[in-house]
């Protein structure tokens, strides 16, 4: 990817989260972005928010399998990743006033819809950590990447979908 453009005065007053479903280009586009403020710009370079979701799963022993076969370890991961997620953010904060995210709280709460149910999303929305999130983010500039079929590929971690229209509804779905 190339760098991205911008006044070299750039200010900003918002954070930015870059979200979508797997394999869109997001952690690129991070890096992208994390390159340019680095060295383009005459502003503090943001704090990055990585992705959490892949430490989650070794750190607590789950396996993309547990996402689509057993609903109770789903919303236990679902769960664990959208705490991660908002320490993850709090930790970044206290380093920098804002910070560029790969991946946000929806994340886990789309991943709950898809293949738990609303009872799930329901859990996850009334959480203190989603409404923490929830208010961050609508404060932010948020990106959601497409799905470009060319680009889906397994990594032997993420879930991936039985086909490309089961990869294109991980887009359609909101949060409630």
């Amino acid at each position: 990817m190339g760098t991205v453009s911008a006044p070299q005065s750039f200010h900003p007053e918002k954070n930015i989260y870059i979200i979508g479903a797997q394999c869109t280009g997001k952690t690129s586009l991070v890096e992208a972005l994390e390159d340019s403020f680095a060295n383009n710009f005459d502003t503090t370079p943001p704090t990055i928010v990585r992705e959490v979701a892949r430490s989650v799963l070794r750190t607590h022993g789950f396996t993309a399998n547990d996402i689509t076969s057993d609903p109770g370890r789903c919303l236990q991961l679902q769960s664990l990743i959208l705490e991660a997620q908002r320490n993850s953010e709090r930790e970044a904060l206290t380093k920098n006033p804002w910070i560029i995210s790969d991946r946000s709280g929806l994340d886990p709460i789309v991943y709950a819809s898809r293949h738990i149910g609303d009872e799930a999303v329901k859990l996850l929305t009334t959480s203190a950590a989603w409404q923490e999130l929830r208010e961050r983010m609508s404060q932010s500039l948020v990106f959601v990447c497409e799905t470009v079929e060319a680009w889906l590929e397994s990594d032997g971690v993420r879930l991936m979908p039985i086909d490309v229209n089961d990869w294109k509804e991980y887009d359609s779905l909101k949060p409630g």
